[in-house]
């Protein structure tokens, strides 16, 4: 039994302290909103995981102390706009060498750094790993088969967490590409936006295949040219996490698509799915790392373009059309002409 502490007390870390807990550990849930901390201490569930009860056992507090101090995990689950917040706020009670996994996604617009370098930054003690793959909270709250990935600097570290979290609904693989992991969660969650945003224009099928296919090239052609690795944007971390946020309507990034493809603003969608769309926040990022790497993200581009400029969707969508013609495969040879 380990003893865990989860940061952060929304959707995904509560159907998180769930699983562990029915894994024989030993939990404690932490937010910084008093009021969350006592709805949860009543209702023994989240408003957002009916159903999902959380046994007396699991102890929820907002004393940073009580839900850092001797644990053998952190698990970081605020949104990704809080992590350095957080992580700041709770740099002087980490113990020399204490794991920390992110479970966010995203990128932080100011310093173009990803969530666990954020975190390595403001608690340089600590061991920091991630976790990410196709994993709606709704899902792993209920026990749906779920299959994820553990990426750390270390194996050791690694399979130690693979351990903690792996049981017969939940299996984790494990990976060396932390950044590789990290630039494909948190760039889905931009081309789930377009995929969105052409459900709510009442494209078809069609569309949504090519918004993913050529969405995942965009991911991968940034995230190799800043180091991640080819092969895992071809993996859960990349197409596996595009497919299922482009796909679900647990998905908050496309249901807020839709609505800007029905005609609301980028602001008015936020507000009525209410709760923190992480795409819009990595949309500009995404922009700025394109330009600094000299990477061509024409999706990515577009989605901008309509979040923060005032293009119509529909205006974005046919510009996306009729770029320029183009080769698919680059690096496909003809055959000689005899």
């Amino acid at each position: 039994m380990a003893k865990i502490g989860i940061m952060g007390g929304g959707s995904w870390g509560i159907a998180l302290a769930a699983l562990l807990w029915k894994n024989g550990h030993e939990i404690t849930v932490w937010s910084a909103l008093a009021p969350e901390v006592a709805m949860l201490k009543e209702k023994r569930e989240h408003k957002m995981l009916p159903g999902v009860k959380l046994d007396e056992s699991i102890t929820f507090t907002a004393e940073d102390q009580e839900a850092v101090a001797g644990k053998d995990l952190l698990v970081m689950s605020v949104a990704s706009s809080y992590v350095r917040e957080t992580a700041h706020r709770l740099k002087g009670l980490v113990a020399q060498g204490q794991k920390i996994v992110n479970v966010a996604k995203g990128i932080e617009e100011s310093t173009l750094m990803t969530l666990s370098q954020i975190i390595e930054e403001e608690i340089p003690q600590a061991d920091v790993a991630v976790m990410s793959g196709p994993s709606h909270a709704e899902e792993v709250g209920r026990g749906v088969p779920t299959t994820i990935v553990v990426g750390a600097g270390s194996k050791d570290t690694a399979e130690y967490i693979q351990t903690l979290f792996m049981n017969e609904v939940f299996r984790v693989y494990v990976s060396p590409d932390i950044l590789g992991m990290e630039l494909g969660g948190s760039l889905k969650n931009v081309v789930a936006l377009a995929a969105g945003i052409a459900d709510g224009l009442g494209y078809g099928d069609n569309t949504k295949a090519a918004l993913i296919t050529r969405g995942i090239t965009e991911i991968a052609r940034l995230g190799t040219a800043m180091g991640g690795k080819f092969e895992t944007f071809c993996g859960l971390t990349g197409i596996g996490d595009l497919i299922v946020t482009c796909a679900s309507m647990h998905s908050r990034n496309r249901r807020a698509g839709i609505l800007i493809g029905q005609g609301k603003t980028c602001q008015e969608a936020m507000a009525e799915v209410n709760m923190v769309v992480e795409g819009v926040h990595s949309a500009k990022a995404a922009m700025k790392l394109a330009e600094k790497y000299n990477v061509q993200l024409p999706i990515i581009q577009q989605v901008n373009a309509v979040l923060f400029e005032g293009k119509s969707a529909d205006q974005a969508v046919k510009e996306l059309m009729l770029r320029d013609k183009k080769i698919e495969v680059f690096d496909l040879p003809w055959p000689e002409e005899g």
